[in-house]
């Protein structure tokens, strides 16, 4: 009998090694699909045009340049478009997420009268828009053409956030708040004493997604933004392509800042700043996403 259950236990282990080591190869064959990309471009950007056109595959630079990154901070607009972004992304971060937990705050409350009524004219919003053109029309009656905060009022919720946040306060034990509203606290005590501390994973997660929404907004910028002082990041970085593009087809004496380096470091130099802010949001994105999208 014990050499039946040792023999079972050998085949046990020998499907529980080939399974993990399929697994394994499955999990380096995704990993490297998503790194490589990454990898690529920043070898790219700190290869000559030289090195970067006698290789079609790049793990490590062949010869070293930096001529792509001087040349783009060289450039005193890329300063500006950088503090115009910033700035959308923090002051839009800010009013979308008090927007965001107001809203859904209250629309999480059962007892209220109509509160059904709202959430689904809110929810008819991701379904149905007004479309672009009078979206632009409204943008430019109201007198934020040409202005960051174009950027920022007309999105200043998004329906899905505040969904995910109101089904993460519906979740809550409604015991919390009438045990502090017997200890005298109002509504708005409740809300920044009580629950907003215990929603920590889910207020994370709907900032980075407001953060990277506001980072990468290309769309916006390019519809309500024709004056470069008030140009985001990304519209910089487009205007610093097409211009070396067109200098390229003209016959540009500059090879290398018209070639696949320059534009590799205009891409590093756009996704380094919001990487960075990752690794301090990942231990609550999991577990934000997941228990907001629980109960409907």
């Amino acid at each position: 009998m014990m050499i039946a259950k040792r023999k079972n236990r050998i085949r046990r282990s020998a499907g529980s090694v080939i399974f993990d080591t399929l697994n394994l190869l499955i999990l380096c064959l995704l990993a490297f699909s998503t790194i490589y990309p990454f990898w690529d471009t920043l070898v790219v950007s700190f290869s000559s045009l030289k090195s970067y056109l006698s290789s079609s595959v790049h793990l490590w630079p062949k010869e070293w340049s930096v001529e792509g990154y001087s040349y783009m901070l060289s450039n005193p607009l890329l300063w500006t478009s950088y503090g115009n972004t910033l700035f959308i992304t923090i002051v839009g971060t800010c009013i979308n997420m008090l927007i965001t937990i107001m809203t859904s705050y209250v629309l999480s409350k059962t007892y209220l009268r109509g509160h059904r009524v709202i959430t689904f004219l809110c929810v008819f919003t991701m379904m149905f828009s007004g479309g672009i053109i009078p979206t632009y029309m409204v943008i430019k009656d109201i007198g934020l053409l040409n202005s960051v905060w174009a950027m920022i009022i007309p999105t200043a919720i998004s329906t899905y956030n505040m969904i995910i946040l109101r089904n993460f306060f519906s979740a809550m034990p409604r015991e919390l708040e009438e045990s502090a509203t017997l200890d005298g606290c109002t509504e708005i005590g409740v809300l920044f004493r009580i629950v907003l501390p215990v929603s920590l994973p889910a207020i994370t997660t709907v900032t980075l997604f407001y953060a990277v929404d506001h980072w990468n907004d290309f769309f916006s910028a390019i519809m309500y933004i024709n004056r470069q002082k008030s140009w985001p990041l990304q519209l910089f970085l487009r205007s610093m392509l097409y211009e070396n593009e067109a200098a390229y087809q003209s016959g540009g004496e500059s090879l290398f800042l018209l070639g696949q380096p320059m534009k590799m470091a205009a891409v590093m130099m756009a996704i380094i700043p919001i990487m960075c802010a990752y690794p301090f949001f990942q231990k609550y994105f999991t577990k934000g996403v997941m228990t907001g999208a629980i109960k409907g």
